[in-house]
């Protein structure tokens, strides 16, 4: 058996989108329990998972030393996935260093981070790309690489990168939320002829799953996902496709894109419980203008014939998961993807991000 095994699991950002279905996969079928931190363990996202079974749930704040030691003491493996919508960039980069130096002296053997691309590196250090929730997390697991490099033995290491959720593209609140406009779903973003590497969120489930059961090969690995890159003509092609309804996308320029939905927090912190007044920190149209800026512009690469590898049942097309999301959907009560994008029957609990459900209100 690898030194690395682990039988227990503490979860850092259990209760977010990604957080949820990587829970749900750890604790499936018993191999491994988890323990998760949550700052209400009475909330709707944190009681859905403590029905599971093989879940208990620890309340207090990641910013805190002795909840991270009560957290990890007893456990054997780590996901830590810290919101940087809720902290900003430098609070971010602080306590995910802190998380990784308390899981080592509290005796963790196999440590995952959940990580978004260092697109300003990859785009050759241009701050035309720069996108502060990105770049973050990319500088830390950059670091817990290099950590690992020396306290592999103590401690193995994975970072597990992802990106944007193909969820959002139907989901109230989000960069890319679609608008009905005389019966169209229309998805006016400044992509140009670019394309978005989406993720499936129940994708991010079983590549998590996959970096703790084989720590043998996945130590000291940063895996790449996404269904594919997809253009938005694409994905607009496939939502009419699979629900018989006209879609569409709008190239859309950078300025008229601000003057839409988002234009409202346009200028507010990115992150909303950074200061606003600390010069590091971005604003949501400096934030997001590179985050499009990094799409548009091909910046961003993944090696699907190793993801495909690693799970051959991936969803691998925007068609195919509107299609199951479809089915899934109707099965569930929520109705098809045609209804559940009309603005009429979208509200808090249909947003797929915390920070959106939230309404940007959550402590740290």
């Amino acid at each position: 058996m690898s030194s690395h095994a682990t039988s227990k699991i503490f979860m850092i950002g259990a209760t977010g989108a990604q957080g949820l279905p990587v829970a749900r996969a750890l604790a499936a079928d018993g191999k491994y329990s988890v323990r998760f931190l949550t700052r209400d363990a009475t909330s709707a996202r944190a009681k859905s998972l403590l029905e599971l079974g093989g879940i208990s749930a620890l309340e207090g704040t990641f910013t805190d030393e002795a909840v991270l030691r009560e957290g990890f003491r007893g456990c054997d493996g780590a996901f830590v996935n810290i919101d940087g919508f809720n902290t900003g960039e430098k609070t971010e980069m602080y306590w995910a260093m802190r998380t990784y130096e308390i899981a080592i002296e509290e005796g963790v053997k196999f440590f995952v981070y959940g990580n978004l691309d260092y697109g300003l590196k990859k785009a050759g250090y241009d701050s035309k790309y720069r996108v502060g929730h990105y770049d973050g997390k990319g500088r830390i697991a950059e670091w817990i690489l290099l950590q690992n490099q020396a306290n592999s033995a103590r401690m193995g290491a994975a970072i597990f990168t992802s990106g944007p959720y193909i969820e959002m593209t139907i989901s109230p609140l989000t960069p890319m939320a679609p608008s009905v406009e005389d019966g169209v779903v229309t998805w006016r973003v400044p992509l140009g002829d670019g394309a978005v590497p989406h993720v499936s969120l129940e994708d991010c489930g079983y590549y998590v799953r996959w970096l703790f059961d084989n720590t043998d090969r996945s130590n000291g690995m940063d895996l790449e996902v996404a269904i594919d890159h997809i253009p938005y003509r694409e994905l607009a092609r496939a939502f009419e496709t699979v629900t018989g309804h006209p879609a569409r996308y709008v190239d859309t320029d950078i300025d008229a894109y601000w003057q839409g939905p988002l234009g409202g927090v346009a200028d507010t912190p990115a992150g909303y419980n950074a200061a606003p007044d600390d010069p590091s920190t971005m604003t949501f149209r400096a934030n997001f203008t590179g985050f499009w800026n990094l799409w548009k512009d091909g910046i961003i690469e993944r090696n699907y014939a190793l993801l495909d590898e690693i799970h051959p049942n991936r969803i691998r097309s925007a068609e195919q998961w509107f299609r199951r999301e479809d089915e899934l959907g109707k099965a569930a009560g929520k109705g098809s993807l045609w209804e559940r994008v009309q603005p009429q029957n979208w509200s808090l609990d249909s947003a797929v991000l915390k920070s959106s459900h939230d309404l940007r209100t959550g402590k740290l």
